[in-house]
């Protein structure tokens, strides 16, 4: 099993309120942890715009929710920058407490982490801006080589649209080990589409300097995103949903998730990402 950290980038968040006298009996600030007062949180920051480095800070939305949820732990904040593939099984072999990266809700992933459901988001489908080809639906790649991040949860889902529906045209599914290198990929004509996150691709699309376009008009295999805790380590799940609850219906986190264009899940959509076969 691969468990290596490609590179590390550890950015602190300070917590600036102290648990009040009167406030909830359980705080995270009384949690075991690896390292006691601080919350080591794995993050892939190379995927903006959920999770990324300026001038070696962590920023995005996944910085900017454990910044609204660190007050009400007590403690330190630490990111460990780590791709994506090495991100469940850094968790298992304890190189962090935690994992807030974009992390889409599947029922494989839930057999070893359990979750704490903070957002809802989807995919787009990107083409070159000069491209004539226009993909709308999975059903539109077969034949076409798709680029996609490695480990991403569509990727088996692009696989069975592929084995069910292309016949003897399947897609050429390729995984990278970052979203920019398969923008990258697709600029440099390696491939002919990039299936990506919604929000992803619209940071893309304005990074490249309008050099590419998003094709689909619809979110595509819509997906609920949660923070990961390793499975059996009911402590810090229990402090952080306590910690996340009144959160969740705050004016503040109303406004980190308007300022990433993401909703809030129901709970019956949370209930399907966890029940939906794969």
């Amino acid at each position: 099993m691969h468990k290596k950290i490609c590179s590390t980038a550890v950015v602190a968040f300070t917590a600036l309120a102290a648990v009040m006298a009167s406030g909830s009996s359980a705080t995270a600030g009384n949690l075991k942890t690896i390292t006691e007062g601080t919350l080591l949180v794995g993050s892939d920051q190379v995927y903006p715009p959920y999770d990324y480095l300026e001038d070696g800070v962590t920023k995005g939305f996944d910085a900017d929710v454990m910044a609204a949820i660190a007050p009400k732990l007590s403690v330190e904040v630490t990111f460990i920058d780590t791709r994506f593939a090495s991100l469940i099984p850094g968790l298992q072999a304890n190189r962090f407490d935690m994992i807030a990266s974009a992390l889409y809700v599947t029922p494989a992933r839930a057999k070893v982490v359990d979750y704490i459901a903070y957002a809802k988001t989807g995919g787009s489908l990107m083409v070159r801006a000069d491209d004539s080809f226009e993909p709308k639906t999975p059903e539109d790649l077969c034949g076409k080589r798709v680029a996609n991040l490695k480990g991403a949860a569509w990727v088996p889902e692009l696989q069975k649209v592929s084995q069910d529906k292309c016949g003897s045209n399947p897609i050429d599914v390729k995984e990278f080990a970052t979203s920019a290198e398969a923008a990258q990929a697709l600029l440099s004509r390696g491939a002919d589409v990039v299936f990506d996150d919604a929000g992803v691709s619209k940071a893309a699309l304005v990074a490249s300097g309008e050099r590419l376009k998003i094709t689909s008009s619809e979110i595509l295999f819509p997906v609920i995103m949660g923070l990961a805790v390793k499975k059996g380590n009911d402590e810090l799940l229990a402090g952080l949903k306590e910690a996340f609850e009144p959160l969740k219906s705050s004016a503040e986190y109303k406004a980190i998730l308007a300022k990433y264009n993401l909703d809030l899940p129901t709970d019956a959509e949370i209930a399907s990402a966890l029940t939906q076969a794969k």
